[in-house]
């Protein structure tokens, strides 16, 4: 398989990606190159990722003094305490702005680890090492650092970009299949936002991503995904304006991790599933889409088993609760909720174009569910 290479922004200059097979052995010489001054590696690793990989990229980093710290990842597990403990370990053992941190495993350790490599030391180098789809396609990608609040998800973070992304396709061949869909939703809503045919062939080859595994096709989907994402980033590294157009579905699905209590019941990506068809329902609603917009999303949530019915997962006295989570959300410049809606597949209303009360979402909110 041919290796892919893209490059992310930073503000002063950018960071690359690489995306391909079995590409670990490449990590060494690349922080030899992109971190000269490097003598000692935290690898902060999810407990989930594969022992193989784990026992592989040790001995690619022999030439450094390596700590390696194990975790249990949740969403809960991402705060700012836990992001204190990881601190201190690295300050205990000395590390100096020429030292690095390396997450191994999803967007829940990338978000934790960038954040704190963010603040040691006010800035350690940070190398991302995505180990599921949603990572590879979304989180590893732009920047973006943070922890949960008890006020909602990602609330305390800082804007952080790491030295590069290294995402091997061959971590996926390991993720349950409710992991691929969680990174699929990512994949689907990148086809949404930008106008570039990606959602006609998502629709000729979800199959070949949900089912078959074909690393090929992964390979590509991750790719567009990633493009589509740089896209957006390197107009607006710092999320003042068009980034938004990214959180397209996030509103929502964010409102419904935080009241859901961030527990397994219901993943970051069958929230954003949950997310975008609410959030299309609602452009449909304000006459922003036409109905055929939404049938061709339903048509392709459905063909892929894609589950968006809340009513399954929470009662009706929570609904204005998950309307008070989407009030408290970091998008949000005044009392009401700003929201990015759907025009049609591929363009999106622009950032603080659309904005909704909560007295109003209130009284459409059983329409939109």
């Amino acid at each position: 398989m041919k290796i892919t290479k893209l490059k992310g922004k930073n503000l002063n200059s950018s960071y690359p990606v690489i995306i391909g097979k079995n590409i670990l052995n490449q990590v060494s010489n690349q922080i030899k190159n992109l971190c000269p001054g490097a003598e000692k590696i935290a690898l902060i690793v999810d407990k989930n990722v594969p022992n193989k990989f784990k026992i592989k990229l040790k001995k690619y980093l022999n030439r450094y003094t390596v700590y390696i710290f194990e975790y249990s990842v949740s969403e809960k597990f991402k705060s700012f305490k836990n992001t204190n403990k990881l601190v201190d370990k690295c300050l205990a053992n000395n590390f100096n702005r020429n030292d690095v941190l390396i997450s191994l495993g999803g967007g829940i350790l990338g978000d934790y680890c960038a954040f704190a490599a963010s603040i040691i030391k006010r800035g350690v180098n940070f190398i991302n090492i995505p180990t599921t789809l949603l990572a590879q396609v979304d989180s590893s990608i732009g920047g973006k650092t943070g922890v949960n609040s008890t006020f909602g998800k990602n609330l305390i973070g800082t804007f952080y970009q790491p030295k590069i992304v290294i995402s091997d396709v061959e971590f996926l061949k390991s993720l349950p299949k409710r992991e691929l869909i969680c990174g699929y939703a990512e994949i689907l809503k990148h086809s949404l936002i930008l106008k570039n045919n990606f959602f006609n062939w998502l629709e000729n080859n979800s199959k070949q991503l949900l089912i078959n595994r074909n690393l090929n096709f992964l390979k590509k989907a991750i790719t567009e995904s990633c493009r589509i994402k740089i896209h957006f980033v390197d107009k607006d590294v710092n999320e003042k304006n068009i980034r938004m157009i990214l959180n397209f579905g996030h509103t929502f699905a964010h409102a419904i991790e935080a009241q859901n209590n961030y527990s397994k019941k219901i993943n970051h990506g069958e929230a954003v599933i949950m997310g975008m068809m609410m959030a299309t329902k609602l452009s449909y609603i304000k006459k922003l889409c036409s109905l055929n917009t939404l049938n061709k999303l339903e048509q392709i949530y459905n063909s892929n088993n894609l589950k968006y019915d809340i009513k399954k997962y929470f009662k009706k006295n929570e609904y204005n609760k998950i309307i008070d989570y989407m009030s408290a959300d970091k998008k949000n410049n005044d009392k009401k909720i700003n929201l990015i809606l759907l025009k049609k597949i591929g363009q999106t209303t622009q950032p603080n174009m659309y904005k909704i009360s909560k007295t109003e979402l209130k009284k459409v909110f059983n329409n939109i569910i």
